[in-house]
């Protein structure tokens, strides 16, 4: 029946709507989201800490050019009046403001060149160290001076001796350490130029951000050590949990595979033994249980489909066997009494072949309870059955066109094959007509084995094709391609019950393929059977 188009607009958004749900529950969705969360959440809340870290940074930069500022201009009256011979005794001056927390270093241009002065000459640039308080060595002032010149601070503030500005510059001490110049405060006077320059040792200027990236703090760094180790340990949790479905998923593969029968298993052949997380451990052991249960189940139905043939069989035999004698015993003119025992003979046969079919069903039952699975040669398999169909063949005038591919193998079971070849075979043998052909073709089809059984039969009316693939259905019309006399009825499965293409769909599914059925357009029917190739 077709779908009208409101039909398919009102499914879209269903579909829509299942496969979200099917996104939000699967369990490589959530790792994926939650993944993005840990590399999303780290970048949102490290740009808002670094703009409060900017804005605390400010503030303490603020403050340091306050108090340089301050301490410039009460040292101001003391620089008014100097001159070459009052610089070396301008630390005692410095000493007042600075202690151990603020360290200040006084420079100056003078007006004049400088010569024969005890300022500290490193080059032809025009600021020189004059004071420093605390006291440093040579070495660290000028490591100073140099980080000074390569920025710019000196050359900018000599051009106009103005402006107090603020520095964000960490500076490594030569006996290890380091302190970071916070600002540098000018002084005019006649004498020259002087630049006051603060800088600081404390830890909140230490381990602040300042003169360095926010990602290079210690904090940044404690805090990302920390969200990586959640991280790592959640994702590990996770990971966890994924190799143990993942062993479990091929241990069901194997399981299904028939690579760990109970005559065929090896230490790990056990979900128990596989699982490494102990909250799982309740999980594997229902596992375990579960395909035991399967096992004993198909076990129990395959002895139970014996015992029960066998049961049948024999009370069968028994009345057929005294069936003879009242046909001997009588008369040959009693047309009533023979066609009683023809009658007789008949149900016999019927009810023969429904003990058979009975135990077929409960083998292929058993088959999909605990599929025993083994590396096939179908290739082989395929041309030794038919080439075992010659007589059948030659007593309904019939003939085989065959190609087989070599080297076409699948994993599945060699009976149940066999089982589903005949099957196929025969149903094509019993609708063709005489002086006409059965095709068997098996060729590769990328990962698959195809398998394809074709006729020259009647075909099927299109609106059974699927049905012919129920239990219980047949659909045989009289003088079709069928054999006339009872012995050839016999062999081509003349009882019919409708069950032959049931078992080979079942079994062929089982073994992750699959069978359609189309009708040639030359006439007969095609069957294709997919099988996975085996790795």
């Amino acid at each position: 029946m077709a779908l009208l188009p409101s039909d398919l607009a009102m499914r879209a958004p269903r579909q829509a709507s299942a496969r979200l749900l099917w996104l939000w529950r699967s369990m490589a969705s959530r790792l994926v989201l939650l993944t993005v969360v840990f590399v999303a959440v780290p970048v949102l809340l490290y740009d808002q800490f670094q703009r409060a870290d900017e804005a605390s940074q400010q503030l303490l930069l603020k403050s340091a050019q306050r108090q340089g500022e301050l301490i410039a201009r009460a040292l101001e009256p003391e620089l008014l009046g100097v001159d070459r011979t009052a610089l070396p005794s301008l630390s005692s001056a410095l000493a007042r403001y600075g202690d151990d927390r603020t360290r200040l270093k006084l420079l100056v241009r003078p007006r004049v060149a400088a010569t024969g002065t005890a300022a500290v000459r490193t080059g032809p640039e025009p600021f020189f160290y004059v004071a420093a308080a605390p006291s440093l060595s040579t070495t660290d002032i000028d490591a100073e001076r140099r980080l000074l010149l390569e920025q710019g601070v000196l050359d900018r503030l000599g051009s106009s001796c103005a402006g107090n500005s603020t520095l964000a510059m960490r500076v490594p001490h030569a006996e290890g350490g380091e302190e970071v110049l916070s600002s540098i405060t000018p002084i005019k006077t006649s004498f020259g130029c002087w630049a006051l320059v603060t800088s600081h040792a404390t830890e909140a200027y230490i381990s602040s951000s300042i003169g360095r990236p926010y990602w290079s703090t210690p904090a940044v760094q404690a805090a990302a050590a920390i969200y990586l180790a959640m991280a790592a340990l959640v994702l590990a949790v996770l990971a966890g949990i994924w190799r143990n479905l993942n062993r479990f998923g091929d241990l069901a593969r194997r399981i299904v595979g028939g690579e760990d029968t109970p005559d065929h298993q090896d230490r790990s052949a056990s979900f128990a033994a596989r699982n490494t997380v102990p909250e799982l451990a309740g999980v594997a052991e229902d596992f375990d249980r579960l395909v035991s249960t399967l096992r004993d189940s198909a076990q129990s139905l395959r002895r139970a489909a014996e015992d029960n043939a066998h049961a049948f069989k024999t009370p069968i035999a028994v009345i057929r066997q005294s069936v003879e004698p009242l046909r001997r015993a009588l008369p040959a003119e009693n047309a009533r009494s023979q066609r009683a025992l023809t009658m007789i003979e008949k149900s016999l046969d019927k009810l023969d072949g429904l003990v058979s079919f009975a135990r077929r069903m409960d083998e292929a039952a058993a088959d999909l309870l605990a599929p025993a699975r083994r590396r096939v040669d179908l290739s082989s398999l395929v041309e030794r059955m038919a080439g075992g169909y010659t007589g059948l063949l030659a007593e309904q005038r019939l003939h085989m066109r065959s190609r087989i591919d070599a080297g076409l193998v699948v994993r599945a079971s060699e009976e149940t094959l066999e089982t589903i070849v005949e099957n196929l075979v025969e149903n094509a043998v019993s609708f063709s007509p005489a002086d006409s052909a059965v095709s068997v073709r098996l060729t590769r089809n990328g990962r698959w084995a195809e398998l394809v059984v074709d006729d020259e039969g009647p075909g099927v009316d299109p609106a059974n094709l699927e049905r012919i693939f129920e239990r219980y259905f047949s659909h045989r019309e009289p003088g079709r391609g069928m054999p006339e006399d009872e012995s050839a009825a016999h062999l081509a499965g003349a009882a019919h019950f409708g069950i032959g293409l049931w078992i080979v769909r079942r079994n062929i599914e089982a073994f992750g393929g699959r069978v359609s059925a189309e009708n040639r357009p030359t006439g007969g029917l095609r069957m294709t059977v997919m099988l996975p190739l085996a790795a």
